[in-house]
């Protein structure tokens, strides 16, 4: 019989698991050895592709992965069928570690240095999702092994976290109380660098205003029409002109949903989707408000009629120094990795799409640690960084230069490129996660710096209310 790539190394996964590994290097040398089952787990989810609370496949999978690995299983958390949390030990500390999945819709592309779209595939990981996932799975699996080798109490907590993109899947967690346990939470992402500075992130809503209007024959009975469309259009202008009057930090984004069906047809409904974003949670609920009253300025002058709906919403990123040291250790530790000359011809063909082109060889470096003041986008791991204290990292997925949310970065996480910068996220995250089961110290000052930075008297409000998770935002 012959069977799969994949499930050959499975096998292979399952027969090497639990086997002594009481330091870290023991433990770096363990994750590296499955090199190539989680390559070709992540592959897997590449190739699925699927958009947020949609990701079915890449959910059972990593599910499944860590089942076999003596995870407990629990799924469907919090409202949200693609989301779970797998438990390995029990007591104290609790250390969480997030995993993400979902893909982007219109960047399906294939792992070659051109733009090429998969045809008849309407989405792709041009944020890295499939390895963000998949690293940290191994990096709780092989902890897991240093628990059961050193004989060592406490629990790991995995949490399968969907639509990251848009969806905000992990307010819902925070919401629901997933972490109130927990001590500690370590993450990642992908990107062009090898970095693990602590900063802070733009806070984030985001929704859709539906207008209702009345159809009519566009020239033979105009004037029996309201347009939707018309009050969309109005809409837009009136939060353009607003620009000039909300704080110089905020960013406010749109697009046009849906705009009419034919141009000699009154357009009875039309829709667009709106982002605001601002460092500070409390100015991004107020110039939300104040693009609610332009959708209702709209719709008076329109005579139409509009409802709104949330569809995310996130905070700004929770800083903590303390424990973005200990990454930032792991990561020095752990060490970038260098090009074949195959990656390097690929990466060469790559960076001939952009205007600037950093040096190749800075996947072999780690940058300096100190503040990251880059706030040009946002996060739903906020959130969780202002229950617990969080610490992440970024490693180099992709070619020095590519930006998040481009064919380029779709096309490098298909490849062994994407893999080699997984596999160094997957080594930093465990040193982290061994460094507090290790050190209660280390527990003990990064709550002190989170309960010092947000202020004694907080109380977690998630901005997107009450609603239930939008399991259908991206249908």
């Amino acid at each position: 019989m012959k069977h799969s790539t994949l499930l050959i190394a499975l096998l292979i996964f399952i027969s090497s698991t639990g086997q002594a590994q009481k330091t870290k290097p023991e433990v770096f040398k363990a994750i590296d050895g499955k090199s190539q089952f989680y390559s070709d787990v992540a592959q897997k989810i590449w190739g699925f592709a699927e958009v947020g609370f949609q990701e079915t496949q890449s959910s059972a999978l990593l599910q499944q992965t860590l089942k076999n690995a003596g995870f407990q299983i629990e799924a469907g958390v919090a409202g949200m069928p693609t989301a779970f949390v797998a438990t390995y030990g029990s007591g104290k500390p609790v250390i969480g570690i997030l995993g993400e999945f979902d893909a982007l819709p219109g960047l399906a592309q294939e792992a070659v240095p051109e733009f090429k779209p998969i045809a008849g595939q309407k989405a792709g990981h041009g944020c890295g999702h499939h390895l963000f996932g998949t690293a940290s799975s191994a990096a709780a699996i092989a902890v897991k092994d240093w628990l059961i080798a050193n004989k060592k109490s406490g629990t790991i907590k995995f949490f399968g976290t969907p639509a990251e993109e848009g969806g905000s899947g992990k307010v819902y967690l925070v919401r629901d109380g997933l972490f109130k346990d927990v001590d500690v939470v370590f993450h990642w992402h992908p990107g062009a660098k090898n970095s693990a500075s602590y900063g802070s992130s733009l806070a984030n809503k985001s929704g859709k205003f539906r207008f209702y209007g009345v159809a009519s024959h566009a020239a033979g009975s105009p004037e029996r029409g309201r347009s939707a469309l018309d009050a969309v259009e109005a809409m837009d202008m009136m939060v353009n002109m607003l620009r000039e009057h909300v704080n110089e930090h905020t960013r406010i984004h749109y697009v046009i949903t849906h705009g009419g069906e034919a141009p000699n047809v009154v357009p009875a409904f039309a829709e667009a989707y709106y982002y605001v974003r601002h460092p500070d949670p409390t100015e991004v609920k107020a110039t939300w408000d104040w693009v609610t009253k332009a959708a209702q300025g709209a719709s008076l002058g329109t005579q139409t009629r509009f409802d709104a709906e949330v569809t995310g919403g996130v905070y700004n990123l929770m800083a903590n120094e303390t424990l973005a040291k200990a990454v930032y250790d792991n990561l020095s530790a752990v060490g970038g990795y260098v090009y074949t000359p195959l990656e390097k011809e690929f990466a060469e063909k790559i960076q001939q799409t952009f205007s600037q082109k950093p040096v190749l060889e800075s996947t072999n470096e780690i940058e300096k640690f100190g503040a990251d003041d880059n706030k040009g986008g946002s996060t739903d791991v906020s959130d969780i960084s202002w229950v617990v204290p969080t610490a992440g990292l970024v490693t180099a997925t992709w070619v020095p230069g590519t930006s998040a949310h481009s064919w380029q970065a779709a096309s490098a996480g298909g490849t062994s490129i994407g893999s080699k910068g997984m596999m160094v996220a997957a080594k930093t995250l465990a040193g982290a996660m061994i460094d507090a089961f290790s050190n209660p110290k280390l527990i003990e000052d990064s709550w002190k710096e989170l309960k010092k930075r947000r202020g004694e008297n907080f109380t977690y409000e998630p901005l997107l209310g009450d609603r239930k998770p939008a399991l259908d935002y991206r249908k």
